[in-house]
């Protein structure tokens, strides 16, 4: 994309794609995955159109020499030098490895998880055709993710059945008991619930315990880094009451 490409000439100022993608910044962070849509795009190239177009009617009423104009622009001034100021004061704050290894160490049952199972199922109506492809699979005459596929009502079905990985409180009582109580690559069932009977396999299983460091290495950076930044931030602010604050 070109990013000096002229899409729109509004009193004699163009508007670029430059111009339009820097107006896009403004939009909810949700809608910003659509920035490359023509349509989407275009859509916010009139809202652009319409706001560079009223802010030259304005201008041409004079609205920019107005006591209330002055006052919004001293008060936008002073958001932005505050913080630029902040963004200033903070920019130079880091953690280091050390510092979250020991908060990790200190803090380890913050990072417990509790433990999960990845398994795979067969959803059928009837108990009776569940057993049949039980036995289908246990006989070898198919796999089981072929058989998911085939036969279960489930929409993991796409996928062979699998569910992914899950914890417990996250499946019905009695798939759960099923899951977490089955070896691992032994298909079991069939298993009854509310929903129907089932086939499970289950494809791995993780114990309970704290998540390795490097898993949760990032989350305590920004945790750190948030911490001193409030530090930083607090410091700063009372020295400038100090400062400039009349007692």
């Amino acid at each position: 994309m070109n990013t000096q490409e002229v899409l729109a000439v509004v009193a004699g100022e163009k508007i670029t794609n430059a111009d339009l993608d820097a107006f896009l910044q403004t939009v909810p962070k949700e809608q910003r995955l659509y920035a490359s849509d023509p349509q989407f795009r275009g859509q916010y190239l009139e809202q652009l159109i319409a706001f560079r177009s009223f802010a030259k009617y304005g201008e041409d009423m004079k609205l920019d020499e107005t006591e209330e104009f002055k006052k919004i622009m001293e008060n936008m001034k002073r958001e932005v030098l505050a913080q630029l100021a902040i963004n200033t004061s903070l920019k130079d704050v880091t953690a280091s490895n050390e510092e979250a290894v020991q908060y990790y160490e200190a803090n380890k049952k913050r990072f417990e998880k509790g433990a999960t199972v990845h398994a795979k199922h067969i959803l059928v109506n009837e108990e009776k055709e569940c057993q049949d492809i039980y036995n289908a699979i246990k006989n070898g005459d198919i796999a089981f993710e072929d058989a998911a596929k085939a036969s279960s009502t489930c929409p993991s079905k796409a996928q062979g059945g699998d569910l992914g990985e899950f914890g417990k409180g996250q499946m019905v009582k009695e798939f759960e008991d099923a899951a977490f109580s089955a070896e691992i690559g032994v298909v079991v069932g069939p298993v009854k619930t509310q929903f129907g009977y089932h086939l499970i396999k289950v494809v791995d299983k993780h114990e309970a315990g704290a998540m390795p460091f490097d898993a949760v290495k990032g989350q305590i950076m920004n945790t750190l880094v948030q911490q001193k930044q409030n530090q930083v931030y607090t410091a700063k602010l009372n020295e400038l009451k100090e400062k400039y604050v009349e007692k």
